[in-house]
């Protein structure tokens, strides 16, 4: 056989190994039919994602979700958050600086109902942090001097606490806030189609496994603590959007015959009593889904629906008791239909 025999019969061969490659190469990138399913626990609940990608990436999306406990955890012992409550006034992260800002803009846009200074409030009432006895009248006004989101203050990036009593605790955004990382990361990747969960907080992104919008249940508010029943309310369908849900059907507890929830009012510092039982918002990011899931369930019924008359890029699927009693449903146009 001839030299230019066998480059002839190379030829054919090389090409057939270059094209294999790039549909390889781009089966990875694209990630086509390829979903990948990770799940795990941080931030004291579980999580669930899926993604259409060519590989797996949950030491990345780990790596993700540890920086934002880094930041915004009470519970490390290392976080950003522990030292501002520490008093050592350290320069704030990124990730802190972001979820601040969104804190600060929610907490104006509800009148105070969404504050991240109530951690005094959740620990004098035995939720968070640490438990203890229903706080007395007298305590809670005590407290109230130190909780307001109006007593803190940013400068360049250093957090200032006008009382050093003051605590930070960003649980009702800090889980939102870890979706919208881990969906960030998702996007560098050039992923299409993804779902984030983490607690039951959510940003769906292009289509699932059966190429449909992705399906996600939205809880009936019964008294379940423990989590047994999870019977469906309805089912959304969602896509490039973010949902995060707040109600108080799961988190309570009984003393002397009567129900506490553990959603704080910062201006009472005291447990909502309002007919609100769950609120779930759709929102762009969710984080801000998070924290105004959370507002909800302060404000009540009506004031929940006069923000969002106001703020159209947010929807919400709002479950409560009407004056007889019963489940009702009220939601915004094009939802839950």
């Amino acid at each position: 056989m001839t030299k230019n025999n066998t480059i002839k019969i190379l030829l054919p061969v090389v090409a057939v190994l270059i094209a294999v490659v790039a549909v390889v190469s781009f089966k990875k990138e694209q990630g086509t039919d390829s979903y990948q399913k990770d799940s795990g626990f941080v931030f004291g609940t579980s999580y669930n994602i899926t993604y259409n990608y060519g590989e797996n990436l949950k030491d990345e999306i780990e790596k993700v979700l540890k920086d934002v406990d880094n930041s915004l955890s009470p519970f490390n012992e290392k976080s950003t958050i522990t030292a501002i409550n520490n008093n050592e006034c350290p320069e704030i992260d990124d990730m802190f600086y972001e979820v601040f800002n969104i804190s600060k803009d929610v907490n104006k846009e509800t009148d105070g109902a969404f504050d991240i200074t109530v951690a005094p409030l959740v620990n004098a009432w035995g939720f968070g942090f640490k438990s203890g006895n229903m706080p007395a009248e007298d305590s809670i006004k005590q407290i109230l001097q130190y909780v307001g989101f109006e007593k803190l203050d940013l400068i360049g990036r250093i957090v200032k606490k006008k009382d050093p009593r003051m605590m930070l605790d960003c649980s009702a955004v800090a889980k939102g806030y870890g979706v919208d990382q881990v969906a960030l990361m998702l996007d560098e990747k050039g992923i299409k189609d993804y779902m984030v969960e983490i607690g039951g907080e959510i940003v769906a992104k292009g289509v699932s496994q059966k190429k449909q919008p992705w399906r996600i249940g939205v809880t009936k508010p019964t008294d379940d603590s423990l989590s047994v029943n999870n019977e469906l309310e309805t089912v959304l369908q969602l896509t490039d959007i973010a949902m995060a849900t707040s109600g108080n059907y799961r988190n309570f507890y009984y003393k002397d015959g009567k129900k506490y929830a553990h959603t704080i009012d910062p201006k009472t510092g005291k447990p909502v009593q309002h007919n609100v039982l769950s609120a779930t918002v759709l929102a762009p990011s969710c984080a801000r889904a998070d924290a105004y899931a959370t507002s909800f369930m302060v404000l009540g019924l009506e004031k929940a629906q006069e923000i969002l008359s106001r703020h159209k890029e947010l929807k919400a699927y709002l479950i409560y008791t009407n004056d007889k009693g019963e489940y009702s449903v009220w939601h915004s146009p094009g939802i839950g239909e």
